[in-house]
């Protein structure tokens, strides 16, 4: 494994918020922002969010005066107060065709820029209280939205973005296996679904086996780098927390062969840190830490502890590499 091939890298727009003002204000001053950032070469928009007072050729023309690429949508759903109980599980059947409406648009306003990949975060879909959900019609009414989405533009790729709560206590779809269990029943060719590190960590799991899993069972079609605790979505900057499971994520997505952007789903603004610089340390982070799981993935002692198991001798080689030890 060489880990030869540098990933496009996009970062979270809204991360740039505070800096849009002294740049012409609202998303183009974000994307402005965005654009100073050396080495950022992508940005994901959100749908409708992003588009209020643009449409997809203006917007793709503030992306390229900034040096910038589309990566793909991201749909949000949060801003419609009827479906703050249900997008696609709302229990009223013209709310969840306006939902998946608005996913169509959406998907229209991807391709027309040129994105490639729709992103489905699903955060009002589940339930906050025993004997308050229909769980076989909210199952069967996603399936049969997944469905929908995915057959009005087969060329394009949908990811499902998995979340264990927030903003609902419950997501119906909140780990790997039940989102890869969806993805399945769902049964589209360009379904798949996208790993958000901080994300895994929360539904208490490790990110490159869940990237295993998804690339076995399905088609992994974004992965969002940040860190965190584990207790919650925390946004942290890129291996500052998890170092290791970070490297072992970056060796597992090169032999599975993910070739997609990496995403910077960080919060700059939640701690008041400089987002430019924020985002050059994860950049600097990532390639420091891709160019060891390259030099690691070449170690045959390792890779001979790992046949065995032998956590003691990994751990030594992977502290050596990271802390000179």
């Amino acid at each position: 494994m060489t880990l030869a091939n540098r990933p496009r890298y996009a970062a979270r727009l809204n991360a740039f918020k505070p800096l849009a003002e002294a740049r012409g204000g609202g998303i183009a001053g974000m994307i402005a922002a965005a654009g100073e950032v050396s080495g950022l070469d992508a940005a994901d928009l959100n749908y409708p969010d992003h588009f209020r007072d643009h449409d997809p050729a203006r917007m793709s023309d503030m992306l390229g005066r900034a040096g910038l690429s589309l990566n793909g949508l991201a749909m949000r759903y949060y801003t419609e107060p009827a479906m703050m109980i249900g997008a696609f599980t709302n229990p009223d059947i013209d709310i969840r065709r306006k939902a998946i409406d608005l996913t169509r648009r959406g998907m229209d306003a991807c391709r027309a820029m040129g994105g490639t990949v729709m992103t489905l975060w699903m955060g009002q879909d589940g339930f906050d209280y025993a004997l308050q959900a229909d769980y076989a019609r909210m199952w069967d009414d996603t399936i049969g939205a997944l469905r929908e989405v995915a057959d009005h533009d087969p060329g394009l790729d949908i990811a499902v973005e998995y979340k264990p709560n927030e903003p609902r206590a419950y997501a119906l779809m909140p780990d790997v296996g039940t989102t890869l269990l969806g993805v399945r029943e769902a049964d589209r060719p360009n379904l798949g679904v996208t790993l958000d590190f901080a994300h895994v960590l929360y539904a208490d799991e490790m990110p490159a086996h869940a990237a295993h899993l998804i690339a076995r069972h399905s088609r992994l079609l974004g992965v969002h780098l940040n860190d965190g605790y584990g207790k919650r979505d925390d946004g942290l900057m890129v291996g500052t927390v998890h170092p290791v499971a970070t490297v072992e994520l970056f060796a597992e997505l090169d032999r599975i062969g993910y070739d997609g952007a990496i995403y910077f789903d960080t919060f700059p603004d939640h701690g008041g840190l400089d987002p430019l610089e924020e985002a050059r340390t994860n950049l600097a982070l990532v390639e420091r830490l891709r160019t060891l799981a390259g030099e690691l993935g070449r170690d045959p002692v390792l890779h001979a502890a790992i046949d065995r198991q032998d956590a003691a001798t990994s751990q030594r080689i992977v502290a050596r590499a990271l802390y000179g030890l």
